[in-house]
């Protein structure tokens, strides 16, 4: 199941006033106006904004940070970031994953990032439509240069990258000002 983050701030901020509140329940919460206070300050809210602001993507503004990615996907974009979560990155062999975020290795660790967005806004449906429009698969170029290919296993669209691994895209279409993010459960790797 799919929750849009306009759902989860709305929700969450509903749980904040409620959890704060000394009235009684029945105290009434303007929903509209907490939801379009949610819907702007996600659509101010650059990819970095959004990743920061969100814990399950700590090792990936990490990452970025290292690599000093931050003012180019704090730009206008759009982009399109297949974001590892902090359980795609507990994946990656943990000597490798701290060798990548020393100094030393910053312009490798700067194209695996980079492997993981996509020039241009591309949203769930358009992946899904170009999968389907390409006989099942479809080939998405990424800003590293390196293609990812994309396809339908039931209903969960699978990335492949350069040297066979496969990550599931587990949540789909969070916008910010400059994108959207699609959330993946393992690290692809540009070869």
């Amino acid at each position: 199941m799919r929750f849009s983050p306009k759902i989860i701030l709305t929700s969450a901020a509903v749980v904040a006033l409620a959890a704060c509140s000394t009235e009684a329940p029945e105290a009434a919460v303007d929903e509209t106006a907490t939801e379009d206070a949610a819907v702007e300050a996600t659509e101010s809210a650059t990819i970095v904004d959004v990743a920061v602001g969100n814990e399950n993507f700590s090792t990936l503004v990490t990452a970025v940070t290292a690599a000093g990615l931050g003012e180019t996907l704090n730009g206008d974009g759009p982009f399109t970031v297949f974001a590892p979560t902090n359980d795609a990155f507990a994946k990656v062999d943990a000597d490798t994953l701290a060798s990548l975020l020393t100094p030393e290795k910053k312009d490798d660790l700067a194209g695996l990032l980079t492997y993981h967005v996509v020039a241009g806004k591309v949203m769930a449906a358009d992946v899904v439509k170009a999968i389907a429009d390409g006989g099942g698969t479809a080939t998405l170029t990424t800003v590293q240069g390196a293609p990812l290919k994309a396809s339908l296993d039931g209903e969960n669209v699978i990335l492949e990258d350069a040297a066979g691994g496969k990550s599931t895209i587990i949540m789909t279409d969070v916008e910010a000002s400059n994108g959207v993010i699609h959330a993946i459960d393992t690290v692809v790797m540009p070869g």
